[in-house]
């Protein structure tokens, strides 16, 4: 099992939501977050004083996908959150050593 990190921009979630659930993967953990990269921030004035904002609202999206359906997942983030600009995002792709589902005790490909 793998889990699927990806840091998006947030305009971008609902299509990647649709795509990943016409994909079949419905199951999702999102998070708002903040960070930066090549994109460098932007600069704003107020009052006759420049503010620098290098730290850009971004989402999360972290999914816990069978190894075989790693590719897909990647396929349907890739296809609906590329604008082709700086700031488009990453995903990371982990191992998985085990998942429990608390309420059953399942354990593995059937928790998922």
């Amino acid at each position: 099992m793998k889990r699927v990190e990806a840091i998006i921009r947030a305009e971008k979630l609902d299509e990647v939501k649709t795509a990943l659930a016409q994909a079949g993967y419905i199951g999702m953990t999102t998070y708002e977050v903040r960070g930066r990269g090549r994109q460098k921030g932007y600069s704003r004035f107020y009052r006759g004083r420049e503010f620098r904002y290098d730290l850009l609202p971004k989402l999360k999206i972290e999914l816990v996908v069978d190894d075989k359906d790693t590719e897909g997942v990647i396929g349907a983030i890739e296809s609906k959150a590329a604008t082709g600009e700086i700031g488009d995002g990453k995903i990371f792709i982990f191992p998985v050593e085990e998942i429990i589902r608390i309420r059953t005790g399942e354990r593995g490909q059937a928790a998922i």
